[in-house]
């Protein structure tokens, strides 16, 4: 029983926010596969025994600096999964991923563009299945290769406004507004069977 109640403190514990916003931190400056525990040690000014004591390796901190966003992400995929006609999921999905985009653009410029990310991600199906669904949702009922190839590009796209210093300093509605105009025109726009 108290090893639990460790275990519940530490996943909520103010420490363990701490260790995610450095983590972060180092993340955009140097990269996930930089970024060492001892390099977060360093930069919070503790020990790396107090790192371990919120996370056991670096690839739970990556998991924890994505957890919110992945819950936003699931909660984004069933709702858009809910929804009654293709255009409406296509819609949702597109809405929901701009909107997550803007609301973590930090965390998306740093690892959306990560190479490393996609390494701890094949050691997590369930968050691969998430964005397996989600594209499918974009893509829309057809899954011709114009549709996979459009939410695709979009997926990959969404990196550059995440990422890029020149878009950095515009407003999130702005940002927002442009993202989902792109979106619909990639999307949604009638493309030519083959």
């Amino acid at each position: 029983m108290a090893g639990a109640a460790v275990s519940e403190k530490r996943q909520s514990s103010p420490g363990r926010a701490r260790v995610e916003e450095v983590a972060l931190e180092l993340f955009a400056q140097e990269g996930i596969a930089n970024t060492t525990l001892q390099r977060i040690a360093d930069a919070m000014g503790v020990t790396k025994a107090a790192v371990y004591w919120h996370y056991r390796s670096k690839e739970e901190i990556v998991l924890g600096v994505l957890k919110p966003a992945l819950a936003e992400l699931r909660r984004i995929v069933e709702a858009a999964e809910q929804e009654r006609g293709k255009r409406s999921r296509v819609e949702s999905a597109l809405a929901g991923t701009v909107d997550l985009v803007v609301t973590h653009r930090r965390l998306a410029g740093v690892l959306l563009g990560d190479s490393a990310l996609r390494e701890t991600l094949e050691q997590h199906p369930e968050i691969s299945e998430l964005l397996v669904r989600l594209v499918e949702l974009l893509q829309g009922a057809e899954g011709d290769p114009g549709s996979q190839v459009a939410a695709t590009l979009y997926m990959s796209g969404l990196v550059g406004p995440a990422t890029d210093p020149r878009v950095a300093g515009l407003d999130d509605d702005v940002l927002r507004e442009y993202l989902l105009d792109a979106g619909r025109r990639l999307l949604l726009a009638r493309r030519p069977r083959r």
